[in-house]
């Protein structure tokens, strides 16, 4: 079978499993699994193969014209490079791994196979973008996932965290898509087609006639996809989903689609210094605020989720600084740890049985009650930490080295502006990353909370790929010095320097945040027993779905994070009022322009309306009076009527008579 064959079967093997589950799910319960689990794990291992015939070599490509348009032709295509065959196995990889944990994780949900239809849909749009060759087939995937977002964020409709989680999340991503999908057409038009190929040998030969409106365009769309600064606001919301959900957007697609989008664009970008300050100065703030507000969070899944807004701002920023070896290699790596992380949170939700999602000030004893996610979870927290030799060393590593070598000069593709922002913000981000992966694990595992009673053993549905997802955690990094044709060539390889500064302000981040912690501990007793505990033989997601109805716990006392951040720490906690800030911006605004527009609809437009009905229906109430059937009353009013013109005729004679 041909390599093109093969790479058109990885995105369609999850659309038809999804298909077949949505027509099965009522009639054939079940079929509802496998179609789950076996065309997503086919479509992986279809992905691993062509990444080894690709092999990092010379781009696969393939096109048929879908249809003619009059004007901008529309292309089936493929482009296949090395950045897509990598994305395209962590794709399938992490959603297999999601569809096997669901199995265990919603076993009675009895929405489950609709659930499991919509996360292969998911993976089959994630598909689609990453293989696709073009501009306009890659949007369709882009939209999918949107719409696949929703559903899946509002799993738990009964509550109304999750129905406005769910809508939160589609508005602020429309809300990027409008320029994005403007930019395009803007893009298109100024090549001469949607092709990929075609865009960027435009760019090359000077094509692009208006590079930095459209640039600064797409990046409205890569903002809202990918949950950066300002349309970053929906991601810690839609910690209102499943975690199996929040592990595949945060690790494999969605918010990954608008990175890997940027990288495969990067010359249309490149082709404007303005949008790369733009991209670099979005990328830091981002990475500093991101880091800020996750040490603030008491839900274990809210600080993952400002985790991931941290580490998207470090892809972003080392394409600001025109290194997308350096920001796909950090994508690949980020989507195994992450992908672990919020896994493991889920198995932390089931064993403690919290009176929040998951409140860390409410743990206690989980370290030897569910010993897989307790070792697992540290390997991703070492990762996300950036700890030698864990994959995320390297692939943050090289983020830092691709921004000091734009920094001095030694890079031409953007300023060396953006270089230093990046640089700087991303140190300081290490630093901020080690303190609050720090103060996670210790909240978690070494907490002084109420216990809650044991849940028993997780399912090994849910440990076995807790497993499988610590191996590229801990051994990806240790592949940097082989995928250099990977990466456009480009060396990943640490250097001594951002090495050395990277590493001990994580460790010195990590010191300073276990010295509070030790100190704080000292001084407060244990907290009081939990509220309220889920029953015992009730399943993660039914767990997680009754957390979503409870009230939040009392403050911890013994959060090192309020030390760490002292007055900024309320702001923090709430996102740095960013939401506020929208509603009297935006939000207000539009609410009031409604009412003055439903004010005048009702008593100006209506008013009118009603008058002219009421006017007839007057008239007719006339007409039907005067229509009584009575013969006798007809002939009096005909001869009291010839009687009257009998009048008038004889005075009109009269007075011209006279005249």
């Amino acid at each position: 079978m041909t390599t093109t064959t093969l790479a058109v079967l990885v995105p369609l093997l999850p659309f038809l499993g999804s298909a077949a589950g949505l027509l099965l799910g009522r009639t054939a319960p079940g079929f509802v699994r496998p179609l789950a689990v076996l065309p997503t794990l086919a479509a992986a291992v279809l992905a691993g193969v062509v990444a080894a015939r690709q092999g990092g070599g010379k781009a696969i490509e393939a096109a048929t014209q879908y249809t003619p348009t009059g004007s901008v032709p529309i292309d089936l295509s493929l482009y296949i490079d090395g950045f897509a065959a990598l994305v395209a196995v962590l794709v399938g990889v992490v959603a297999t791994c999601v569809q096997i944990y669901s199995t265990g994780y919603l076993r009675d949900d009895p929405r489950y196979p609709s659930y499991a239809a919509l996360v292969s849909l998911f993976t089959s749009a994630m598909l689609l973008v990453v293989y696709s060759g073009d501009l306009m087939v890659l949007l369709v995937g882009w939209e999918i996932m949107g719409i696949c977002s929703y559903f899946l964020v509002g799993h738990y409709w009964e509550t109304p965290e999750a129905r406005s989680a769910s809508l939160k999340a589609f508005l602020v991503t429309k809300l990027g898509d409008v320029p994005f999908l403007i930019g395009l057409f803007a893009l298109a038009t100024d090549a001469g087609t949607f092709r990929i190929t075609g865009v960027l040998g435009a760019v090359a030969s000077g094509g692009i006639d208006h590079p930095t409106l459209i640039a600064l365009l797409l990046l409205a769309g890569v903002a809202g996809k990918s949950a950066q600064f300002p349309l970053h606001t929906w991601l810690p919301d839609a910690m209102a989903g499943p975690t199996p959900v929040s592990a595949l957007i945060h690790a494999a697609t969605m918010v990954a689609a608008g990175i890997y989008f940027t990288a495969r664009l990067l010359p249309v970008f490149a082709a404007s210094a303005a949008a790369m300050t733009v991209l670099a100065v979005m990328a830091a703030i981002t990475m500093v605020g991101s880091a800020l507000a996750a040490l603030a969070q008491d839900d274990i899944k809210r600080v993952l989720a400002y985790s991931t807004i941290g580490q998207l701002g470090y892809m972003a920023g080392a394409l600001a600084v025109g290194d997308r070896g350096a920001a796909v290699f950090h994508l690949v790596a980020h989507g195994a740890f992450k992908a672990l992380l919020f896994l493991a949170a889920g198995a932390v939700i089931h064993a403690a049985g919290t009176n929040s999602l998951t409140a860390m000030s409410r743990m206690s004893g989980l370290a030897r009650r569910i010993p897989d996610a307790y070792w697992t979870m540290t390997v991703a927290l070492l990762a996300l930490a950036a700890i030698p030799p864990f994959a995320g060393f390297f692939s943050k590593e090289a983020v830092l080295v691709a921004a000091e070598h734009t920094a001095l000069g030694e890079r031409d593709v953007a300023p060396a502006g953006a270089g230093w922002t990046v640089l700087v913000a991303g140190l300081l981000t290490a630093l901020l990353t080690a303190a609050y992966a720090l103060r996670l694990w210790l909240r978690t595992f070494r907490g002084r909370g109420a216990e809650a009673p044991d849940h028993g053993r997780q399912p090994i549905a849910m440990t076995a790929v807790l497993w499988v997802l610590a191996i590229p955690s801990l051994g990806f990094g240790l592949t940097v010095t082989y995928l250099d044709d990977w990466f456009d060539g480009h060396p990943l390889t640490p250097t001594l320097t951002t090495a050395v500064l990277g590493t001990g302000l994580a460790v010195a981040g990590a010191a300073v945040t276990y010295a509070v912690w030790r100190t704080l501990a000292a001084r407060t007793p244990v907290t009081a027993p939990v509220p309220h505990v889920a029953h015992p033989d009730a399943e993660a997601g039914q767990v997680e779905a009754e957390a979503l109805r409870l009230p939040h716990p009392a403050e911890d006392p013994a959060d090192p994070g309020r030390v760490l951040l002292g007055p900024l720490h309320g702001p923090a906690a709430d996102g740095f009022h960013l939401d506020a800030v929208y509603r009297t911006a935006f939000v207000r605004p539009v609410l009031a322009a409604a009412s003055l527009v439903r004010f005048l609809d009702r008593e100006v437009v209506d008013t009118y309306v009603q008058a002219a009905g009421n006017s007839a229906k007057g008239l007719g109430w006339l007409v039907r009076r005067a229509q009584t059937g009575n013969a006798q009353t007809y002939l009096s009013a005909l001869l009291a009527g010839s009687v009257v013109l009998a009048i008038v005729a004889v005075a009109l004679a009269n007075a011209a008579a006279g005249a």
